[in-house]
Order: structure tokens, then C-alpha cells, then sequence
């Protein structure tokens, strides 16, 4: 919807309350019975469910793939003549493509930090609310043939462990772990996002990868996750915002309140997330 459309909207309803007003006035001395404020009431429900229409499109960090795209179903279910779409990636990438003018409604970061690449430039509209937090978890071969128990296991010049790229978000909390517990580390390769880093672990392609806890979760019997205290020192905040030229703003707003409501959290904690 129009913002022009919204408003002339809005006006509507608003004068259609002043005379539900006026008539309630009137009839001050009719039946303690007549409903017709409970059904004006529900009428102006059932009007703001079908206002909301048409596509929205949300900008998010690989590691939400699986709780987004449940909430995306839920939120078509929830208003029928809606349609989500996400783009998953690292979420620098993601902000880079936003600030050079990609067309998005939403975007969900995995860090303040690549949020703020977002919010510097005045793409974002509002400020952004911090939604769910995540911790950092080794992800070895299945029954993790290595033994790997640790952090410093990972520098073992035998092993051939992967990191995500230090300018993703998943990247830069494995090297602050790393920094916090002493250690340097040289994977065999950095990947772009964090799912490309557990799929190298998944194909047999490296022995272990520091991921995400929810990505292991996701990940189910694929990988064995193996977790350590230096993740405490590295938990990542994650973000969301509405986007400064969305072009379904309402449905964009609806959405984020779906994330952030209880069924969101319920959603992304039982996909290994923390509470905000």
C-alpha cells in the first residue's frame, strides 16, 4: 500500500469513529445489550488483516535461514495475500548490496556492527531492535573422529579447519574467541557465510569449522558440535530494521513484529538462538 493510500485511509477510519462516536452518544439510553460497538470493533480488526498484501522482501543472515523461512509461513498463513522472500547471505555482503540499492523491505543482520554499515548510510528507517543473540560451537565429522574438545584442539597443524570470513559476523566472533583464549589459528579456507563454512564439514571437505550453535542444530546428525567456553566472549547481537525505501513499509513492520513477538522467539529459540 501507498503511503498516500495509508493516510487517506487512516483519515477514513477516522471518521468513521467519530460517528460510531455520535451515534453511541444518541442511543445512550437504548439496550445494555446492543453489540454494534463489538462488531464495529471487530469489522475495523478484520480491515487492518486485509490491508496487508503483496510481497515482502527480507535481507537476513545466513544463520536465520531455518527460523525465518518457519516465520515467513506463518506470517503468509497469518495474512493471506502476502508473500516473503528472503535473500540469506553474510551480512556484510547483504549490507553492501542494500546501500548500493538493492530492493528490500527488511534486513536482519548478524551484528550491530554490519547493521551499522546500514544505518550510517540512512537506508535504515527507525532504529534498529535487537531480536535474538547467538554463541559460537565447533562443528566436527559426525561422532567427531578427531576428538576434538577444544578451542586449542582447532590448532592442531593436522587438522584441516575453516573459518567464515573475519568481515562476516560468524568470522569476526571466531577470532575474538581466538584472541580471547590465546590462540592463533590458519584455516584451510575462509568462506563468505557461515553455512558455506558447515558445508565444508558436512562434505568431508574439512575436519571442523567454528559455526554458529543454531547452524549445528540445523545441521541435525551431519556434524557433531563440540562447544567451548571462549564463545561466552563472543555471543553476536542480532538486529532488525525496516528499510528506509521499503516498498510494502506496512507488511515490512508486520513481519518485524512477528520476529520480535513471543511466537518469534518461541520459533528462533528452538532453533538453538538466545534470548535477546
Amino acid at each position: 500500500m501507498t503511503t498516500r493510500t495509508a493516510h487517506r485511509t487512516r483519515r477514513t477510519l477516522r471518521v468513521a469513529g467519530a460517528g460510531a462516536a455520535a451515534l453511541l452518544a444518541l442511543s445512550a439510553c437504548s439496550s445494555p445489550d446492543d453489540s454494534s460497538s463489538g462488531t464495529s470493533d471487530r469489522s475495523a480488526s478484520a480491515s487492518s488483516q486485509e490491508k496487508l498484501s503483496g510481497t515482502v522482501t527480507v535481507f537476513a543472515a545466513a544463520s536465520l535461514k531455518e527460523g525465518f523461512e518457519i516465520l515467513g509461513k506463518n506470517f503468509e498463513k497469518e495474512h493471506p495475500g502476502t508473500k516473503v522472500t528472503f535473500s540469506f547471505g553474510g551480512s556484510d555482503s547483504l549490507a553492501a548490496s542494500i546501500t548500493g540499492g538493492a530492493p528490500a523491505d527488511v534486513f536482519a543482520s548478524a551484528s550491530p556492527k554490519t547493521m551499522k554499515i546500514v544505518t550510517d548510510a540512512g537506508d535504515a528507517s527507525g532504529t534498529p531492535a535487537t531480536f535474538v543473540r547467538n554463541e559460537l560451537e565447533i562443528a566436527t565429522l559426525p561422532g567427531n573422529p578427531d576428538k576434538i574438545d577444544s578451542l586449542k584442539d582447532l590448532t592442531n597443524p593436522d587438522l584441516k579447519v575453516v573459518l567464515c570470513d573475519k568481515e562476516v559476523p560468524c568470522g569476526a566472533a571466531a577470532q575474538k574467541a581466538l584472541d580471547a583464549a590465546g590462540l592463533k589459528l590458519t584455516p584451510v579456507s575462509y568462506e563468505q557465510d557461515v553455512k558455506g563454512a558447515l558445508t565444508k564439514v558436512e562434505l568431508k571437505e574439512a575436519d571442523a569449522a567454528v559455526v554458529y550453535k543454531t547452524d549445528v542444530h540445523a545441521a541435525g546428525d551431519k556434524v557433531e558440535g563440540v562447544r567451548f567456553p571462549e564463545s561466552a566472549d563472543a555471543i553476536n547481537d542480532y538486529p532488525i530494521v525496516r528499510l528506509e525505501d521499503a516498498k510494502n513499509a506496512e507488511a515490512a513492520e508486520a513481519f518485524i513484529a512477528l520476529v520480535r513477538s513471543a511466537e518469534g522467539r518461541q520459533v528462533l529459540t528452538g532453533a538453538g538462538f538466545l534470548e535477546p
